[in-house]
């Protein structure tokens, strides 16, 4: 019986990183038995499925995704689920061997937790420049500690809230999320071949946090997140997190809980500027990467007006 689905939703993945993630996958201590796997190919170059083994898995299909984005990917994926329980995995992520067996027992634990997630370890392909930890969070890295935290929805995103590598769903939980996209509603589609955009996690998030469910950090699930040297280059962080802070606002504001006044468009470009002196933007790396995450910012609030 198929207890669990893993998702894997890709767009031309580089070869080596997904074969440690189908490696990782391949040495769960979770009997094949108890889960499928899915590889939805959001429209890769023509011969993807055939570079592809996952015979090693009898519940496992390579299914299409035409529309690009991540989130059109994710939703494809959701919709072949056979299990009760929903684990999407990133294209770079090698889960710990005992996750899967890990993430039954949590959810059998917890009847009322809808999503959850752990710790997602960075696994640098070329040593990391030093500043490079200041931005972690955008590059899906954390440890939150060895305690479980769970919580509820109180108007506002929760710091624990899990990532999207890793998360973890109860199917039913998601009902919301999908409903919300088979009628056009869900505005975000995460990263294309063109953005770095992101959101599509904290929405699924926020929809499960509404229909009533928790969500938790559990330190007993981890992952390694692998990092190749382009992403740890300052023009790919600068868009990266101008990117992601544009999109972050812009679900804030779909759901109603922006802290933040909305702007005229027309103001943008004199805010950027103020912002430039303000950051320092020309003194450091570090500073010039903020400096875009507020540019991100600025345009994300006038986007929402």
């Amino acid at each position: 019986m198929i207890s669990l689905s893993v998702i894997i939703p890709t767009y031309n993945p580089d070869a080596e990183r997904f074969n440690k993630t189908l490696n990782g996958l391949k040495e769960q201590t979770l009997s094949f038995n108890h889960w499928e796997l899915i590889v939805v190919d959001n429209n890769s170059s023509s011969g993807f499925s055939s570079q592809v083994d996952i015979a090693w898995q009898p519940n496992s299909n390579i299914v299409h995704e035409p529309k690009q984005g991540l989130t059109f990917a994710r939703l494809k994926g959701f919709a072949e689920a056979r299990g009760a329980i929903i684990v999407i995995v990133d294209d770079d992520n090698i889960l710990a061997a005992d996750y899967l067996e890990q993430v039954l027992h949590i959810f059998n634990k917890e009847s009322k937790l809808g999503a959850v997630g752990g710790k997602s370890i960075p696994l640098f392909e070329t040593a990391p420049p030093e500043w490079l930890s200041t931005f972690y969070s955008n590059l899906a890295l954390r440890d939150l500690g060895d305690e479980v935290i769970m919580e509820g929805w109180s108007n506002k995103y929760p710091q624990s809230a899990p990532i999207g590598a890793g998360m973890a769903l109860r199917k039913t939980a998601l009902k919301t999320y999908m409903d919300k996209a088979l009628v056009g509603k869900v505005k975000t589609t995460d990263r294309t071949a063109l953005s770095l955009s992101s959101g599509g996690d904290n929405d699924m998030v926020i929809e499960v946090l509404k229909a009533g469910w928790l969500v938790a950090y559990h330190p007993a699930l981890t992952l390694q997140h692998v990092i190749p040297a382009k992403r740890m280059e300052t023009g790919y962080m600068a868009q990266l997190v101008n990117n992601t802070n544009r999109s972050w606002v812009q679900v804030l504001d779909s759901h109603g809980i922006n802290p933040w006044n909305k702007i005229a468009r027309w103001t943008v470009p004199l805010r950027k500027i103020k912002a430039w002196f303000t950051y320092k933007a020309w003194k450091n790396k570090v500073n010039f990467i903020r400096w875009q995450g507020a540019c991100g910012t600025f345009e994300g609030l006038a986007d929402s007006l």
